[in-house]
């Protein structure tokens, strides 16, 4: 068999481990959507469906971190190509964190439903909706930057990951004063408050899924540096 033959083989295994990856991103991208979703609209049903989609993130994991061993074990890849299978066990690792995440906002949903807590105590959902659709928007544009290997628009993550802490720090002093100002309010903040932390780790995970193909392309560790520092980093 040719060396051509072979790497036109590596190369379409690469592709379809890239391919399922992206679906397993969407999935999960869905999933925090449905989960927000089931939240605003105190739907258990919606919540239900996150927490079986949960399952389904887990099996892709599983499988695709087979693949890689097996694409390993075969064909002994070197460089680059090594490198974008060590980024892609570590995206499948953060997308399945992501997944937990949403599992997460999906079992508080169900536990205030079951608890009798009326959906229109005053709690501030349409904050807890902002901050979920900054954190899928940073999710896509990392798996966008991953389909591409854009630095740049990697870079554009680590940049934007800021902005959803800040949402959270707000979130938070929020839901701190509706607690002081209606007692009756304080079991459900704090239920509010590890959703809207939740949240917030879905742009880390997209900051980390950014930091991974740069890895990747620049063959640079940046992981724990500032957005600055990165950028001086990649040139």
């Amino acid at each position: 068999m040719s060396d051509k033959h072979l790497s036109t083989q590596f190369d379409a295994e690469l592709s379809g481990i890239s391919t399922r990856v992206l679906e397993m991103g969407g999935l999960v991208e869905s999933q925090v959507a449905q989960a927000v979703l089931a939240l605003t609209s105190f739907s258990s049903d919606i919540a239900n469906s996150v927490l079986k989609q949960e399952e389904q993130v887990n099996a892709m994991e599983v499988e695709i971190d087979r693949d890689l061993s097996s694409i390993i074990a075969r064909r002994q890849p070197t460089a680059r190509d090594l490198r974008l299978l060590i980024a892609i066990s570590k995206t499948i690792a953060n997308l399945e964190r992501v997944g937990d995440e949403a599992a997460r906002v999906a079992r508080t949903v169900q536990r205030l439903v079951n608890s009798g807590v009326s959906s229109r105590l005053r709690l501030p959902m349409s904050d807890l909706a902002f901050e979920a659709e900054l954190a899928t928007a940073l999710l896509r544009k990392a798996l966008d930057a991953f389909a591409r290997l854009d630095v740049e628009r990697a870079v554009e993550v680590l940049k934007q990951d800021d902005q959803i802490d800040k949402e959270f720090d707000g979130l938070l002093r929020k839901l701190i004063t509706y607690m002081m100002e209606d007692p009756r309010t304080i079991s459900s903040a704090i239920d509010m408050v590890f959703v809207a932390k939740a949240i917030e780790r879905v742009g880390d995970h997209a900051k980390n899924l950014a930091e991974v193909i740069i890895y990747v392309v620049k063959g640079t560790d940046v992981r724990h540096n500032t957005p600055e520092a990165v950028e001086t980093m990649v040139r």
